[in-house]
């Protein structure tokens, strides 16, 4: 792939100002990972955060490195301690950075490799940029009719004790949460969801979303492609802004609250509220809070496309 040069940098961080954001974003992802690397160490399991560190699959560690966006350059000896040892984990012993590249000069200014992920990802790219349009609320229009059946989709006619979180109880009895499905319309659109719809639900579903088909199917409205928005983010380093990054992780955490207070477990022992979509007011309460949601991802979504199309500009040329 013969790619055009790309733009100069648009900002410069001298090292201590690069050290600082560094530091600051650090301190930033060991809050909002605290209690999961605590929960880690007693070995408990947690069924509704414990989703954000296995079904996405980035540690902690990989979401605490720092990234100041392929846009910014910033002096390479930031990347250094006081005792000239790399100062972050993905520093070699030669003062490399991984997915970096640094200009000339006895201190070099380092930047995000955006060449090399464009020659060597650039599929990936392309791909998460039409899928991040599509699914823009300016060029689709919500829907907020699936009300999160999807959880309940996922332990239709399973026996007693065989769901998905084991550990946790169901807030209906089996037969009541199986009614619930088989009364309801199920409408899932996100083939992440979909795939593990229950072989009794799945065929209820009024569509049968694919991989092929997730550009044209990904609801702006969808829980977890708001969720997805972190996955996104992730893949994209180390082009995208680690505060971005971490935005999203935010929301995606929030999100991930109302997944599991609108689905069949009971959550209530785990500190969280109940959502009863089976209910009309719970129905009204859910869509409240996914309007509200689907609001903030779209916000985060222009953001990351605001850092990608400039490099997806660069594929097309």
């Amino acid at each position: 792939m013969n790619l055009p040069p790309l733009a100069a940098p648009a900002h410069t961080l001298s090292a201590e100002d690069a050290a600082a954001a560094r530091r600051a974003h650090e301190d930033r992802a060991d809050a909002l990972t605290a209690a999961h690397r605590a929960r880690r160490l007693r070995g408990e399991k947690h069924a509704v955060e414990d989703f954000l560190f296995t079904y996405y699959p980035f540690s902690p560690a990989r979401l605490r490195r720092w990234h100041p966006g392929w846009e910014v350059a910033y002096d390479a000896a930031a990347d250094l301690g006081a005792d000239g040892e790399p100062a972050i984990a993905d520093v070699d012993e030669a003062g490399r950075r991984s997915w970096y590249v640094d200009g000339p000069g006895q201190v070099p200014m380092r930047r995000a490799d955006a060449t090399r992920y464009l020659a060597e990802r650039g599929d990936a790219l392309g791909f998460m940029t039409r899928l991040l349009s599509a699914s823009s609320l300016t060029r689709r229009r919500p829907e907020f009719g699936c009300f999160g059946l999807h959880e309940w989709a996922m332990v239709h006619r399973v026996p007693e004790g065989e769901q998905r979180h084991e550990n946790l109880p169901l807030r209906l009895s089996p037969a009541e949460t199986d009614a619930v499905v088989e009364r309801e319309n199920l409408v899932c659109s996100h083939i992440d969801a979909f795939r593990f719809f229950t072989p009794s639900a799945a065929p209820r579903n009024s569509l049968e979303p694919t991989r092929a088909s997730q550009v044209q199917n990904d609801n702006p409205a969808c829980l977890h492609v708001g969720m997805d928005l972190y996955k996104w983010a992730m893949k994209l380093t180390p082009l995208v802004p680690s505060a971005l990054v971490l935005d999203c992780f935010e929301h995606a955490r929030e999100t991930r609250v109302l997944d599991m207070e609108a689905s069949p477990y009971d959550v209530r022992p785990l500190g969280y509220g109940v959502v009863a979509i089976e209910t009309p007011a719970g129905k009204g309460e859910y869509v409240r809070r996914q309007r509200a949601l689907a609001a903030r991802a779209d916000s985060l979504r222009e953001r990351l496309l605001a850092v990608v199309f400039p490099l997806a500009e660069a594929i097309a040329v």
